[in-house]
């Protein structure tokens, strides 16, 4: 009794062990086909496999050293560099799972969970403007917007002008930023001078920032321009030079001048010093000269009394 119970214990074992691993999703599978079909065989009698031929085969699906591919989620809250509430992203899968999912981040992207995200993202678009809440990416955008500049060069044609698509292409390539048309507003259209100027545009409805742009003359930047612009600052630079070697010489010319100026001036004062000196000289002798005789010709006085 005990032993054909337990027989029968033994084989519902071994049928739920092979019903389980035959039921179990295959991994690490090699899926293969026939290069050359074989052809059919008459009734009751087994196929003709020809020996190189039907052991050819083609590989159809390999999972096991297939590509892994991005898990698709739909953001519940917003995560730093990489998107706000009600964003989809793709993301892989070992970081969904083990961060996103794990921590209530994310949600996957079901039917419901998509109608859901739809309905908040038509409600905040369409509510009152006091109501709008901006999302993360809005308000990154308007932060990068802030901080930008768009310079555009003017084309060397007679027909050039900017209008709204053409800034928005501008702005696509310049700074990398999507504007479509109706988010653009411009002071006056079509802008064809050369000068600074300021368009706005308007992020997600609610906020808007006005953005400063330059239009500069046309550059060229190929080669055989580079080329002429570099000979032409070499031509302005030995202009240049040879200028301030000629001022130079015309400075030491001057001070050259300027001293001979000096030195005739310091010979004339000393003639006149000299002539000054000798016209002194002689009249100092003739004063001395005049002084003695009328020394000599008047008599001393005597101490001696007169004689009667």
């Amino acid at each position: 009794m005990w032993s054909s119970g337990r027989r029968v214990l033994q084989d519902l074992l071994s049928q739920a062990a092979v019903r389980s691993f035959s039921l179990s999703p295959a991994q690490n599978t090699v899926v293969v086909e026939r290069w050359w079909q074989v052809p059919l065989s008459k009734i009751g009698r087994p196929p003709r496999l020809y020996a190189r031929r039907h052991r050819v085969y083609k590989l159809v699906e390999d999972t096991k050293n297939a590509p892994k591919q991005n898990m698709e989620l739909i953001l519940t809250q917003t995560v730093t560099n990489l998107g706000g509430r009600g964003d989809t992203v793709f993301v892989k899968k070992s970081f969904g799972r083990n961060k996103l999912l794990s921590q209530g981040l994310a949600v996957y992207p079901s039917p419901e969970n998509k109608a859901m995200f739809a309905e908040e993202l038509r409600l905040l678009r369409e509510g009152r403007p006091e109501d709008r809440i901006q999302t993360r990416t809005g308000q990154l955008t308007v932060e990068f917007l802030k901080c930008s500049k768009l310079k555009i060069n003017k084309m060397p044609s007679e027909e050039f002008k900017l209008t709204k698509e053409v800034i928005c292409r501008q702005f696509l390539k310049k700074l990398g930023v999507v504007v479509p048309p109706h988010a653009l507003s411009l002071p006056f259209e079509p802008i064809k001078d050369v000068g600074e100027y300021w368009c706005d545009i308007q992020v997600n409805g609610i906020d808007t920032v006005r953005i400063p742009i330059s239009v500069v003359p046309y550059e060229d930047l190929t080669a055989s321009y580079q080329k002429q612009l570099k000979r032409q600052r070499r031509e302005q630079a030995a202009t240049d030079t040879s200028e301030e070697v000629d001022e130079g010489e015309a400075v030491v010319k001057a001070v050259s001048d300027a001293a001979d100026e000096a030195e005739a001036g310091k010979d004339s004062v000393s003639e006149v010093s000299e002539a000054s000196a000798s016209a002194g000289t002689s009249v100092a002798e003739e004063t001395a000269s005049a002084m003695q005789t009328t020394q000599d010709t008047t008599a001393p006085p005597s101490h001696r009394p007169k004689k009667e």
